[in-house]
């Protein structure tokens, strides 16, 4: 699906490292070097020509947002990516926020940008972080965080999408728990995002998260949007020009309005332009297109791969295209260097859930992960090597 608009796709080499990041288009490509060699000046600094071409564009991918889920545009904050977003939140809310006695409920499949910045704040406040459970199939559900919930329950943290077992969890039914337990919910979309239709007003969540690199867009660039009345209260992490009015030698200041308050110094200007004609590059694709298309491939997966005795598969009834499997007996970075072999690209590791071991019971695996540009083809190709895997020693050594 839309091969042709990926330029890196000629070489002839199999991608299948999407949760990662992923492939560029060449609408995007364009957009960031018309940027640099046409108007390139910095933004709402300049009173010429090729700065108010830069302001306009770069301001509007806040409506770009907007649009694609469901938001109000300035609530639409830029950041370097989902990793950044979600310190704001610990470090510039939930600081504020959160108090000695109170808990946080996490899960042991998140990625570590959504556990480690809750673990230093918990040393600098002293609220407890407790874990939800994940069933045997290492989904999380809402009955099992229901079971966790005390009335010290400030905050529920997790991602729309684990990037390794790849379960989507139900937002909106955790939303509406939350809202009516007045617990604060915080998302990580970067695996959600770029892979289904999202609703943010109606999914009753209070911070959302997300990466430009993992939605065809470019590496440097996020998002982070809050409801207004938190982000109010939500202090910046960073300071210094562009996001303040003024400041006087008696030490009086003031910070200008959100979003742009949270956005201090020159920002990844290209970068933020380039998301922008990433995402819209991707509703005219439709989210629900590009959803079925990863299902389709991953079902398609998992029956050729079935009848392959060394191949154990752990998330079999995922609703997303992230597959994690490892070959028996065969350390997963040994089966990753044996696909590289043959021009395919997987992960292999812990991929930044470091807990998630904790409830497997083993600490790597290999993940492929689908987007709407695999083809079936390249699939047969995969299952073939890994047919022959009984000869991987070979292979690499």
């Amino acid at each position: 699906m839309n091969r042709e608009d990926f330029p890196i796709l000629g070489n002839g080499k199999i991608y299948f490292d999407n949760a990662a990041t992923t492939l560029k288009p060449k609408c995007v490509i364009d957009a960031m070097d018309k940027y640099y060699l046409e108007y390139t000046s910095n933004i709402h600094r300049g009173d010429y020509d090729a700065a108010t071409i830069t302001n306009e564009k770069y301001d509007n991918v806040r409506n770009i947002v907007s649009e694609f889920i469901n938001c109000d545009s300035k609530t639409v904050i830029y950041t370097s990516g989902a990793t950044h977003s979600l310190n704001m939140v610990v470090f510039g809310f939930m600081r504020y926020y959160l108090k000695s006695g109170d808990e946080v409920l996490l899960n042991k499949g998140e990625h570590a940008s959504n556990i480690l910045p809750w673990i230093i704040l918990s040393e600098e406040i002293g609220f407890k972080i407790k874990y939800v459970p994940l069933n045997e199939d290492y989904s999380l559900t809402l009955d099992n965080i229901k079971k966790m919930v005390t009335p010290n329950t400030k905050v529920i943290s997790l991602a729309m999408i684990s990037n390794v077992i790849g379960d989507v969890r139900d937002i909106k039914a955790i939303g509406d728990y939350c809202k009516s337990n007045n617990i604060i919910f915080n998302v990580d979309g970067a695996q959600g995002i770029p892979h289904m239709k999202f609703d943010f007003k109606d999914s009753n969540v209070d911070f959302l998260s997300f990466s430009g690199h993992k939605m065809c867009g470019p590496t440097g660039v996020g998002i982070l949007v809050g409801r207004y009345e938190l982000l109010e209260k939500m202090k910046p992490i960073m300071y210094g020009g562009g996001m303040n009015s003024f400041f006087e030698e008696d030490n009086s200041y003031e910070l200008k309005d959100i979003p742009t308050r949270f956005e201090a110094g020159t920002p990844a200007i290209a970068e933020v332009i380039g998301l922008g004609e990433a995402i819209k590059y991707l509703m005219g694709i439709s989210m629900e297109k590009i959803h079925q298309q990863e299902i389709n491939l991953k079902t398609y997966f998992l029956e050729k791969v079935k009848d392959i005795d060394n191949i154990i598969v752990y998330n079999k009834n995922v609703n997303s295209g992230i597959i994690a499997f490892n070959i028996d007996s065969v350390f997963a970075q040994d089966a990753s260097m044996y696909l590289n072999h043959y021009g395919i690209a997987v992960r292999a590791g812990n991929h930044c859930a470091k807990m998630l071991k904790d409830e497997m019971n083993i600490k790597n695996t290999v993940r492929i992960s689908m987007y709407f540009y695999n083809t079936y083809e390249e699939i047969d190709k995969v299952i073939e090597v890994l047919r022959n895997s009984k000869d991987i020693f070979k292979v690499i050594l």
